[in-house]
């Protein structure tokens, strides 16, 4: 019984100790070429997932395209899916250009501003929906992943 208390005591400690803003929950991107995700929704508990996000809010000149890679994560960091970019996707370049919602966000050329990515809640090349749990989702522009882009979320 002594063990369970002293457990409990020791969490609420750690908790107490850690940061408001912790680091990874941010919104704001930072320097050149930076991106920032935004809240998945609908959230949580759902198995099908939109995540908005911005790349390069600070951009100067509209045409400059980033390399852009959004990965779904489990806990254990393992790539579980790499979510699709919904909508029209006039702004990708015309080497990767298609209809929306069948283009995956790895090292997709995008222009700056404001996109949404979807993630159908499979696990990537099957058809097999991904386990209940905690997933991270990450993003990479220039291949530099993005200090404070990093969102987690729960599934189902």
């Amino acid at each position: 019984m002594f063990h369970r208390w002293a457990a409990l005591v020791l969490v609420l400690a750690l908790w107490a100790m850690t940061p408001k803003n912790a680091a990874g929950q941010g919104n704001k991107p930072r320097g050149h070429g930076a991106g920032a995700l935004g809240r998945p929704y609908p959230n949580p508990f759902n198995p099908e997932i939109h995540i908005p996000f911005v790349v390069d809010s600070a951009c100067a000149d509209v045409g400059l395209q980033h390399e852009v890679t959004i990965q779904i994560k489990n806990v254990l960091a393992q790539v579980v899916a790499i979510p699709v970019l919904e909508g029209v996707t006039s702004a990708v370049s015309s080497s990767t250009m298609s209809l929306g919602g069948t283009t995956p966000i790895s090292r997709l050329r995008l222009v700056c501003g404001n996109y949404t990515a979807f993630w159908s809640g499979n696990v990537q090349g099957t058809n097999k929906e991904a386990a209940s749990g905690i997933y991270l989702v990450v993003i990479t522009v220039d291949g530099v992943r993005q200090p404070g882009a990093m969102r987690i979320f729960n599934r189902k």
